[in-house]
């Protein structure tokens, strides 16, 4: 295996981890965030829609390792932790069926969430550039070879 092919694979696996610690805390936390709202779009309900994109993300990462799936990794990861930085600093009023989530308190579960979250954002961009500055050399050489170029 090249190192290049093992890189990809560490950058795979600490997405996936951060994506799955994120979605485990959002799963564990959601009921009671959803107390407040109990037969509508609550807190909860969004925590768990948030955990099941998580997931789905770190399935794709695992399984697919493209740019797109580092993309949408990387999507999930940093909306959600732009959420949590949103909601705990800036008293956001709801916004439809939006409740307002503010929450002006770092607790152990919401750190945890917000640094997995960094990580898994962080590792899904470098995975995406990495593949990106591969996929495009790559193509320039191939390119330059069609064209009778010297592959020196």
């Amino acid at each position: 295996m090249k190192a290049h092919d093992r890189s990809l694979w560490v950058l795979r696996a600490g997405v996936a981890a951060g994506l799955v610690v994120s979605a485990v805390i959002h799963v564990q936390l959601a009921p009671g965030y959803q107390q407040a709202a109990p037969g509508g779009v609550g807190q909860g309900t969004l925590f768990l829609v948030q955990a099941g994109a998580a997931a789905l993300a770190a399935v794709f990462v695992l399984l697919k390792g493209s740019r797109t799936a580092f993309a949408a990794a990387a999507v999930v990861a940093l909306s959600s932790l732009a959420g949590v930085i949103l909601y705990r600093y800036v008293q956001v009023p709801a916004i439809g069926p939006l409740p307002s989530m503010y929450e002006p308190v770092w607790y152990t579960a919401k750190v945890i969430t917000a640094v997995a979250e960094a990580a898994a954002g962080a590792l899904a961009v470098a995975g995406y550039a990495l593949l990106h500055r591969s996929q495009a050399g790559s193509g320039r050489v191939a390119r330059g070879r069609g064209r009778g170029a010297s592959a020196a």
